[in-house]
């Protein structure tokens, strides 16, 4: 007798949306829920656009059974939700849902593929060589990618393919990894248009693979301490590498062509060394006398202008650390040692001392030394083929002053790119010659587009939204000049800022921008208003009032003695309160404007920055809470807000019961109450637990002496701060230039924990940058990421 196998159960996944609070503990959003398919579609099948519907999920983290909302919550395919699953903590997946393009590209990652591996601030190249769980669960597991590192030795924690005695690839102890997937990109490298690359080559668009060179290229060689050329015939793979066919030349007429295997990274193309048409072949005896590898210059002779001789009118020069474009995304890197004109060429050679060895002479050509360098060390190209090295962001050299070093240009990126965050954003950002420079009063809009565009998304609707042609190249300005290259470079140089400046200026709504110093919010609402046309921020709504629009909100409020050193949600509460002023809806950005009066005077010393901002009780015709007993409040009292008894910060109201209990006392006798508007759909589900909406602060400019910084939130952890500056330091007198710079300063954590050593602790005393976003906060910046999808 048989007996029928059990199905087995299939399941659906999601992901929360939300925060939910049950009780004395809070479930973040991002955390992945599951239920029974067949549960869920038999319930769904009875009342499913019941509002408010709950239905029994699957706390896969916290491995509880609660009843959710199905508002709550957005559906994933099963393997999004094991991606996600594998990220931790849940701030962090759900930020990775919310962007969409990592994950997205996580799905196209398949076995083999060359990948580069984030692994404490390194870039370490890879294999894939598993992609799956590495530890057993019953309803879902994480995906994780184990991966074959090109290097060995980079991590503690590398494997020879083994997770928890289970073997799941073989590769070279030391070698193995499992990571998840924000850790792993596509390709090796990077080429022009951002597009990934790697040894072997990428996929383009129609199919085929795109590698540095192609069968029938012209290309050299260094085999056996000398350099070789010859015609590629083919490829093939060699397991972690690319080889390559190649034909080798005949030495002499004497000699058959040789056939050679060699890794396609150690081939460069022929054209690349020297101006097109520049090379031939040395006679044996050449060779020797020269001792270049049998590769000579047309017309070369003893007779070369030395180091220090004419140059063009260039900004690279001797010492500048260079890369060298080999073709299609593929690079050598190195320091200019030798710079000149050849006879009977036109242009300028340099001769480039590289990082590994991958030339064909010490620094010498046709018996001539130029520099000193070791064998294989040394190569001569054209000086159009080098740029300054993006790894170090170094500052290149004048030509015609070589003590004298000289300003960077950065490029036009017309791709669409996401903000780093976390380590990626460490790795693009951090360091001199990083950020947006500064020139000529500018730190007002450097400090704001800093903080707007390099880590959040939250108002890339400004770069692609449809907008006035009329205004549409202003658009493409800011999208292609200054943000997509800040997000993919680090850098975007004064000039680009210059032309916003330029534009905005002839647009006619407000003169000065090219010269004068501003302010950040007279900035942003010139281009967020007039220029782009972007709806308005907040929608504030006034007792009888009418509805009014704005894109910054100012705090003024009266002078409390009682507030000495307050929080951004104290000094916002008692701005509302005095102004009668209410969210009418939940905005997705949320720019709050300190109470400063004019550029010296602030209201106070310190404001202690408040990282979430609680807007719930600041909404119009929302749900609100009792301030005492947490049951749905039924009125609220103005009055109550400053009275002494109660805590220092909070709007309060009250359910019925609680307002005759508080007001039964002789001194509140006299308070009105002012009738709160609960929504007709939360009243009908009857609930009580009234949900907060909360903010995320990611950004706070400052200003101390007319000059304006800014601190931008990098990841979900306190301590990820960093500082920018776009005029830190200087290079030169009046021709000079200024050098932008960012810095990390995880110590701001350390006071917006501690808000009683804020409030005792000196300014002079306070650890490295931190005191002046304490001290110095003119505008703090907060988003919905819920929100920011959606606006």
């Amino acid at each position: 007798m048989f007996l029928p196998s059990k199905k087995e159960t299939k399941y659906l996944y999601f992901i929360l949306m939300e925060d939910l609070p049950v009780n004395d503990r809070v479930f973040p959003a991002g955390n992945i829920a599951l239920i029974a398919e067949p549960d869920y579609l038999k319930e769904m099948q009875t009342e499913p656009q019941a509002p408010g519907r709950k239905l029994k999920f699957h706390l896969v983290e916290a491995d509880v059974h609660l009843a959710l909302e199905v508002d709550s919550l957005h559906q994933l395919s099963q393997q999004e939700a094991g991606l996600l699953h594998a990220v931790s903590p849940s701030a962090r997946r759900f930020s990775l849902y919310l962007e969409k393009e990592m994950l997205e590209n996580a799905r196209q990652i398949h076995l083999l593929d060359l990948v580069t591996v984030d692994y404490k601030s390194k870039s370490l190249p890879g294999i894939v060589r598993y992609i799956g769980s590495i530890c057993d669960m019953p309803k879902l597991s994480g995906t994780f990618f184990g991966i074959e590192l090109q290097v060995e030795g980079e991590a503690e924690d590398q494997n020879d393919g083994t997770f928890g005695e289970q073997q799941y690839f073989h590769c070279k102890k030391g070698c193995g990894i499992f990571v998840p997937f924000n850790k792993v990109t596509r390709g090796w490298s990077f080429g022009e248009e951002g597009q990934c690359t790697s040894a072997g080559g990428v996929k383009t668009s129609d199919g085929r693979v795109d590698r540095p060179v192609n069968t029938g290229d012209r290309v050299v060689v260094c085999v056996e301490e000398e350099m070789k050329g010859g015609t590629v015939m083919g490829f093939m793979d060699g397991g972690s590498a690319v080889l390559v066919n190649l034909e080798s030349d005949q030495v002499n007429g004497e000699e058959p062509k040789v056939p050679l295997r060699v890794p396609l990274h150690s081939v460069i193309k022929e054209n690349t060394l020297l101006p097109a048409g520049s090379i031939r072949r040395s006679t044996s005896r050449e060779s020797q006398v020269s001792g270049d590898g049998g590769w000579l210059h047309e017309g070369l002779n003893r007779d070369l202008v030395e180091n220090g001789g004419s140059r063009s009118d260039r900004y690279l020069g001797v010492k500048s650390v260079v890369q060298i474009d080999v073709g299609k995304g593929q690079w050598m890197t190195g320091v200019i040692q030798w710079m000149g004109h050849l006879p009977t060429m036109t242009g300028e050679i340099a001769g480039v001392e590289l990082d590994e060895d991958k030339g064909f002479s010490d620094g010498t050509w046709q018996g001539h030394r130029f520099f000193q360098c070791a064998a294989k060390r040394g190569i001569f190209v054209r000086a159009a083929s080098c740029q300054p090295d993006t790894r170090f962001q170094s500052l290149a050299i004048t030509l015609d002053d070589p003590e004298r070093t000289t300003n960077r240009e950065s490029c036009v990126v017309p791709v669409i790119l996401p903000p780093p965050r976390n380590e990626e954003a460490v790795r693009i950002l951090q360091g001199r010659m990083r950020g947006i420079q500064g020139h000529c009063n500018s730190c007002y809009m450097d400090s704001a587009l800093f903080s707007l565009f390099s880590c959040t998304l939250v108002l890339d609707s400004m770069l692609h939204k449809s907008t006035n042609h009329q205004f549409g190249h202003i658009q493409r300005i800011l999208r292609e000049e200054i943000v997509n290259p800040l997000r993919r470079d680090g850098f975007v140089d004064c000039k680009k800022v210059m032309n916003l400046r330029k534009e905005l200026t002839q647009c006619g709504y407000c003169a000065g921008f090219t010269t004068e110093e501003k302010d950040p919010e007279e900035f942003l609402n010139v281009i967020m208003q007039h220029v782009l046309g972007l709806e308005p921020l907040l929608k504030l709504k006034s007792a009888g009032q009418k509805e009014q629009e704005c894109y910054c909100h100012q705090i003024f409020i009266d002078k409390d003695d009682d507030l000495i050193v307050p929080t951004v949600q104290q000094l916002v509460e008692h701005s509302f309160h005095s102004n009668h002023l209410k969210l009418a809806e939940v905005p997705s950005c949320f720019i709050i404007q300190m109470p400063r009066f004019g550029k010296n005077y602030k209201m106070f010393e310190k404001i202690i920055p408040s990282l979430e901002l609680d807007i719930t009780d600041l909404l119009c015709d929302s749900p609100r809470e009792c301030c005492l007993c947490g049951e749905l409040a039924a009125q609220e009292c103005e009055e109550c807000f400053k009275d002494k008894l109660f805590s220092k910060t909070g709007l309060k109201q009250y359910c019925d019961t609680c307002w005759c209990q508080v007001h039964s006392h002789s001194s509140r006798r006299s308070h009105q109450p002012m009738k709160l508007k609960c929504p007709d759909e939360f009243a009908r589900t009857g609930k009580t637990v009234v949900p907060r909406e909360r903010m995320q602060l990611f950004a706070v400019l400052c200003i101390e002496t007319s000059h304006y910084v800014s601190f931008i939130k990098y990841g979900p952890e306190d301590h990820q701060w960093m500082f920018f500056d776009s005029m830190s330091d200087r290079h030169g007198g009046e021709g000079g230039y200024n050098i932008p710079t960012v810095t990390l300063c995880p110590e701001v954590s350390k006071y917006v924990k501690s808000s009683v050593q804020l409030i005792k602790e000196h300014p002079r005393d306070m650890e490295g940058v931190a005191k002046r976003q304490l001290c110095d906060a003119y505008m703090y910046l907060y988003e919905n990421p819920r929100m920011a999808v959606y606006k």
